[in-house]
């Protein structure tokens, strides 16, 4: 039998899912399309577009608003019991795949700016020389296509009006949910977050490795004038991309602490989900699995949302700066007009 109490609690639960649904998704749509749509806008400017570290950055920006754009449309709708993505097979299909293959390109572009940071960080020449604009269009076109190939199953492994998961837009079968999980959570969650801590690592110990060996060289260059000149001249034209360098590694490290923190959950719930998918359950655990995972999801949609807020608060004045002079050519356009 099932007491009040606990029909109370289902309806509580119930309550705040939809309201999360209504209202949390609205909010982090507005905050993740404000930002990377912002992130486009700046990342696009001469002095940063030609750096392949922030190429990397543009392309994921743009990455998550597909991913934003396709993701949380239907997690509002849901509130009002308007997702028509449950109803309608070939929408659902189309929709997760879209989503999941923006996703995963986008978290791999910011892996491979790891990689980038880690190029130009190497005391070696010929490794610095991989850190170029063509290598970072390279990569964003094969990441593309891979993402696009490793999630081809789930044109057919999603369907609509499915009753017994989390949403009615899942996988059909146990099978298909254990392999899309599988994919996602090796493919998409865990490779580029180890990707992206190794090389930060690296980029770390290269850092370090490089300031003891410019320290020995400033000495050594001390003792012929001539030299020490041509090195001020040196440094003089480079500062500014050693600027840039230095704060695109900062925020590369905070991306990633934040990454792991709103992703791992819903990988984490996705295995137990499928695992427990036969068992028995109570109506109120049911809605408690359900109650998480949708809470889980939408701190996924923050992961993709959050890019241009750790670029402008935790990052250097090289982005404050031209996004500053961005917003004053705007506003001196629109006053002209």
């Amino acid at each position: 039998m099932f007491s009040t109490t606990d029909t109370k609690s289902v309806d509580l639960l119930n309550s705040i899912s939809i309201q999360f649904n209504r209202y949390f998704s609205i909010f982090i749509f507005l905050f993740g399309m404000t930002g990377n749509i912002l992130n486009c806008f700046v990342l696009s400017q001469p002095t940063l577009r030609v750096n392949p570290c922030a190429y990397l950055f543009l392309a994921s920006s743009i990455a998550n608003v597909i991913s934003i754009s396709f993701g949380l449309t239907t997690r509002i709708l849901s509130g009002w019991n308007t997702d028509f993505t449950d109803t309608h097979s070939l929408i659902c299909k189309i929709r997760v795949f879209i989503m999941f293959v923006s996703r995963t390109t986008a978290f791999w572009l910011i892996a491979f700016a790891t990689i980038d940071r880690w190029f130009t960080s190497c005391y070696q020449y010929q490794r610095r020389q991989m850190s170029s604009l063509k290598n970072s269009q390279r990569a964003t076109w094969c990441i593309t296509v891979l993402s696009i190939l490793f999630y081809c199953q789930v044109l057919y492994c999603y369907e609509a009006n499915i009753d017994a998961a989390p949403l009615r837009c899942y996988g059909r079968n146990v099978k298909c949910r254990l392999l899309t999980d599988i994919t996602y959570a090796s493919v998409t969650i865990f490779s580029p977050i180890l990707i992206m801590s190794i090389f930060g690592f690296m980029t770390i110990s290269n850092i370090r490795d490089t300031y003891s060996v410019s320290v020995l060289e400033k000495r050594i260059f001390k003792r012929n004038t001539e030299k020490h000149k041509t090195l001020s001249m040196t440094i003089g034209q480079r500062e500014r991309w050693r600027k840039i360098d230095r704060y695109l590694r900062r925020v590369l490290f905070i991306q990633i602490i934040l990454l792991i923190i709103f992703t791992l959950p819903q990988v984490i719930d996705k295995f137990y989900m499928t695992s427990a998918v036969h068992r028995k359950k109570s109506l109120l655990h049911t809605t408690i699995d359900t109650f998480i995972y949708n809470f889980v999801l939408l701190l996924t949609y923050a992961a993709s949302g959050i890019p241009f807020y750790i670029y402008t608060l935790c990052g250097g004045s090289i982005f404050r700066t031209t996004l500053m002079t961005l917003l004053r050519m705007m506003i001196e356009k629109i006053s002209c007009r």
